[in-house]
């Protein structure tokens, strides 16, 4: 099924919409959202993309990432989108935006207009393989010594945010 994204201007003003893959093979600046859950410890909960990702697979990263679609809500994407990765919901509260770029070895382009959402779940998730292959809970002190000794382990966007969602707690 093809999937469409929707493109925007720096000001995250929609200006029409594009495949997905050909959005990040043409670098376009495009909608996202992504997502931060923490536990009742403060631990974050870090995903493991699947080695068959279009790009970034085997890495570590926050909780969940994704798209909205043509004419959905990112409230009503951001749900969507957790159940179908990590399959279970909750509460999320919208904590930033920000712009990033970055151009993979693939030749594809992750050009976004990005918005963070917070959530708070004690719940473990139940993956989705196609998504993710591997969970684990860690403190954000933690993730950041790992970043630093490891950092080819995690997501170009993951170590980019993880500063400012340390500094938003």
């Amino acid at each position: 099924m093809q999937e469409n994204v929707i493109l925007v201007d720096e000001k995250d003003n929609e200006v029409g919409t594009e495949e997905k893959l050909t959005a990040h093979k043409e670098a376009k600046l495009h909608r996202a959202f992504s997502i931060f859950v923490l536990n009742d410890k403060g631990e974050l909960m870090l995903q493991r993309r699947a080695l068959t990702k279009y790009h970034c697979g085997g890495l570590w990263t926050n909780t969940c990432c994704g798209h909205p679609r043509p004419e959905e809500s990112l409230e009503k994407a951001t749900h969507r989108r957790l159940g179908e990765e990590m399959g279970f919901d909750c509460q999320l509260e919208k904590i930033m935006e920000t712009t990033y770029k970055v151009t993979f070895d693939n030749d594809l382009t992750e050009y976004e207009y990005l918005h963070v959402f917070r959530g708070i779940s004690d719940n473990d998730p139940t993956l989705n393989p196609d998504e993710a292959v591997e969970y684990k809970w860690m403190s954000l002190k933690d993730i950041k010594k790992d970043i630093e000794k490891n950092p080819k382990k995690y997501t170009p966007w993951f170590k980019m945010l993880l500063p400012k969602i340390i500094s938003a707690q």
